[in-house]
């Protein structure tokens, strides 16, 4: 598998059917069926929805960027109604406080009592939408969910739904009044997915599925239905983390993340927890794939999500246009490819 050379560079292309997989059914073919389901009302799109559904296998949380109507949010009700998951919408502004997401503590004032109401991020799928309109202090209430999978409220820990992911969205254009997502939090995505226009088909079929009444807003009245749930997710789960990868492809991943280190124009590289992530963002690319072992293909194909949003670039480097993507490019022609 080559890494994506066109318009979805941006983002992971979608993996090769797997010979036979779907046809035989079991989780492999459930993950075909719900990126079918994910179709009916998202057209094009096909790379962001893999990663959406690698992501799920790791498991591990998306950063989805890109300008307003490109269907970032309905890409997350899709995913979540495809799976009979339970969804989550948190618009994060300015005023959003850390206990608008995770909870608080109230009084009850029949029982005499406190009782912990739930926040929203109490879900199997959470968007939290323009993540980086709130200040930093509520934008860390999400650290530990994403990390630990549980929320701390008055010293009590309380641990999250199974399966639980973080789909945050960030607008790429519109800096005012926004607050940079800091290093820490940027290093517990597994990807970053950049949400980009359609093609002009993909755009003239949203057009005259527009025209022939569709709604998108009612994913019941287009056809959209459960074709998973969260038990065969965990069967996926359990096989991607038994997927095979061989010591020299561990230190394929290993010498990728150091090059980003040592590379001129990085002030920050690659972290050891970003290697980890490529490698379980690998292993659910071979899984999506048909193969129970990880090749230096799959590595490549995830590398520029898995990592772009780990790297930070020198001042005067981004000046004359250096960008992340462009090291991981320098760093994957660079490095030596195990055979």
């Amino acid at each position: 598998m080559e890494p994506p050379q066109n318009a979805e560079r941006w983002a992971p292309a979608p993996p090769p059917l797997p010979s036979g997989a779907a046809a035989a059914g079991g989780e492999q073919g459930a993950a075909e069926a719900v990126r079918d389901e994910i179709a009916k009302v998202v057209v094009g799109q096909e790379g962001v929805v893999s990663g959406l559904i690698a992501a799920l296998l790791v498991p591990g949380h998306v950063l989805l960027e890109g300008v307003p109507g490109v269907a970032k949010t309905l890409l997350a009700r899709a995913l979540a109604g495809a799976l009979d998951l339970r969804f989550t919408r948190v618009q994060f502004t300015p005023d959003l406080m850390p206990s608008d997401v995770t909870g608080q503590s109230i009084y009850d004032h029949q029982t005499g009592n406190f009782r912990f109401r739930e926040g929203p991020v109490f879900t199997n799928v959470l968007l939290a939408d323009e993540v980086n309109r709130t200040p930093p202090k509520t934008q860390a209430a999400l650290l530990e969910a994403m990390e630990e999978r549980q929320v701390s409220v008055d010293g009590v820990a309380r641990p999250l739904p199974d399966p639980f992911l973080v789909l945050a969205t960030q607008n790429p254009i519109e800096y005012e009044g926004t607050y940079p997502l800091p290093e820490a939090q940027l290093d517990r995505f597994l990807f970053k997915l950049t949400v980009a226009y359609p093609s002009e088909a993909a755009e003239r079929e949203v057009l005259a599925r527009a025209d022939a009444g569709l709604d998108p807003h009612d994913l019941q009245t287009v056809g959209l239905r459960a074709v998973a749930s969260a038990a065969t997710l965990a069967v996926a789960r359990r096989d991607v983390a038994g997927t095979r990868v061989d010591p020299v492809v561990q230190a394929y991943i290993v010498s990728l993340a150091r090059a980003t280190r040592e590379a001129p124009s990085v002030a920050l590289g690659v972290s050891t927890r970003g290697a980890t992530m490529l490698l379980k963002a690998a292993k659910a690319w071979a899984w999506l794939s048909g193969r129970g072992f990880v090749t230096p293909d799959d590595v490549q194909a995830v590398a520029r999500p898995a990592l772009r949003h780990r790297i930070r670039i020198r001042p005067e480097a981004e000046l004359e246009g250096v960008s992340p993507d462009g090291i991981i490019d320098g760093v994957l022609a660079s490095v030596p490819v195990p055979r």
